[in-house]
């Protein structure tokens, strides 16, 4: 009799699909958001995912590099010869000058987007269960940063860094600032308004599509990932059937996104970067 009004307990206190939704998606955070903007709020999970996975991919880059052999390399060897390959191939086609820093930066933003994106595998109640066992409650978390805007745009800020250095650096501060007001349209002064706008607008959509595009396909493939874990909650086995089903199938495909969304990001650095380098 205890058992059974434990168990009708437990389920009556059971979150709704909604509610468990929300949950996982909320972020350990400094404090509660209270406007839809706000600045002074720091979600502590993306930046310690982030500084992690960017910590593993630099240590897996100096691994490759210790263990380099001129002989047959191995597995990993020759995986990280392959995407090494893939990025200066790439950096080479885009890129018309100096890449010494672009090539190994184009290396670490694949590297680095690629680990982020794989944090989408794991079982998406895994960490709330290592919360419970270590007596800390259910707090939000979320493991994936780029299922975070605030960490895509942060990349992208990064990027548009870039973009304005090294229009500054190949065309100097009078050509920058000559082709801002002057192009696309003309140097006559009455288009020197329309160019400036047309040119600030570039520059924007440029940051903002780079760092959405990121974050609306990792975000997508969380929430499916979430939606699939409820399948598993029902207790029938069609349920339970359907969710391993969908999760296998879900998860391979997800490989590709993940692999592929590493390689867009990178590559539209590197074509932002190029632009940067030619003139209008």
């Amino acid at each position: 009799m205890a058992t059974e009004l434990a168990a009708e307990g437990a389920a009556a206190n059971a979150p709704t699909a909604s509610e468990y939704i929300i949950h996982h998606l909320g972020h350990l955070s400094s404090r509660h958001q209270d406007k839809i903007i706000d600045f002074s709020i720091i979600n502590m999970d993306t930046i310690f995912w982030s500084v992690a996975m960017g910590i593993i991919g630099c240590a897996l880059m100096w691994m490759a590099a210790r263990r380099a052999t001129s002989g047959v390399p191995g597995r990993f060897q020759a995986a990280v010869e392959i995407i090494v390959e893939m990025v200066e191939d790439q950096s080479k086609a885009i890129i018309h000058g100096d890449r010494r820093f672009i090539a190994p930066l184009a290396l670490t933003v694949f590297v680095w987007v690629l680990l982020m994106n794989a944090m989408d595998f794991l079982p998406v109640d895994m960490f709330a269960a290592l919360f419970r066992l270590a007596g800390l409650g259910e707090p939000h978390h979320r493991a994936v940063p780029t299922a975070d805007l605030n960490g895509t745009l942060g990349m992208a800020l990064g990027v548009f860094a870039l973009m304005i250095y090294y229009n500054l650096k190949i065309k100097g501060a009078g050509g920058f600032i000559h082709e801002l007001f002057c192009a696309p349209f003309g140097a006559h002064p009455l288009l020197w308004i329309p160019n400036l706008g047309l040119n600030i607008i570039e520059f924007v959509a440029k940051t903002v599509s780079l760092g959405m595009r990121l974050f609306g396909n990792m975000y997508a493939g969380e929430l499916i990932f979430l939606l699939i874990a409820l399948l598993g909650s029902t207790a029938t086995w069609w349920g339970f059937g359907m969710h391993v089903f969908a999760g296998t199938i879900w998860a391979i495909f997800h490989i590709l996104i993940v692999v592929l969304q590493a390689f867009i990001f990178m590559m539209l650095t590197l074509v932002y970067i190029g632009q940067a380098h030619e003139g209008h």
